[in-house]
């Protein structure tokens, strides 16, 4: 399955223009199979989820968070509910209430903004389910860096994501996933398994080029 997991609409962030409908008929003409949207610091209701659901068709779609942790942006899927995560939350604080839940976490475009990310590994540890090796937001020079940082960790699974925040970058790269993902919970064992490959939509705009990466062999925390 081809799923764009770091999105967000103008419905709950700010910085993004993308109608939650125009989402939906974005990732269908990506050929897409699924999108996980992640607000700033907000994580869709079940119930929005399902009006939007009910329009999608057979176009899966979740809902998990990009956390603004003191550190940096962290993508979690899985947890019930921000309360205990709020921003400015440490990295570390993250990376405990999403273990305590059984969620993961995904660190969104390592080393942008100049962010130490070795530092963090240093702080916290190999925690992570997964780095984000490519997106809208991730350039030439971070890329290498996570490729360097990928290849010292092999624990780590990688991950592609467009981060849109307008309809044309929707799918312009994504994971794909060799088995059905339906609900959450397959979402976040499927990443957890280091199932996830990064892979580019030829068509796009690619800031960090075109992606080939094969899925890592299933590691547990």
């Amino acid at each position: 399955m081809k799923i764009d997991h770091h999105l967000h609409t103008s419905r709950h962030s700010p910085d993004s223009v993308i109608e939650p409908h125009q989402l939906i008929r974005s990732a269908r003409d990506a050929g897409l199979d699924g999108v996980v949207i992640t607000e700033h610091d907000y994580q869709w209701r079940e119930d929005e989820l399902a009006d939007l659901q009910e329009s999608a068709g057979d176009l899966l779609v979740l809902a998990g968070a990009e956390i603004s942790a003191i550190e940096g942006h962290m993508l979690v899927y899985g947890l019930p509910h921000l309360d205990d995560v709020p921003p400015g939350v440490s990295v570390r604080r993250v990376l405990e209430v999403a273990e305590y839940h059984d969620a993961v976490v995904v660190a969104a475009h390592p080393y942008r903004w100049g962010q130490d990310f070795r530092a963090i590994l240093a702080q916290v540890g190999a925690r992570f389910d997964g780095l984000e090796l490519v997106s809208n937001n991730v350039g030439a020079a971070e890329r290498s860096l996570i490729e360097s940082t990928l290849s010292d960790h092999p624990v780590f699974g990688a991950t592609g994501s467009s981060d849109a925040h307008e309809p044309e970058v929707v799918g312009c790269y994504y994971s794909v996933f060799p088995e059905p993902i339906r609900s959450m919970h397959d979402f976040v064992s499927a990443l957890r398994r280091r199932r996830s490959a990064p892979r580019h939509h030829a068509s796009k705009r690619l800031a960090s080029g075109p992606i080939e990466w094969a899925a890592r062999p299933a590691s547990h925390r």
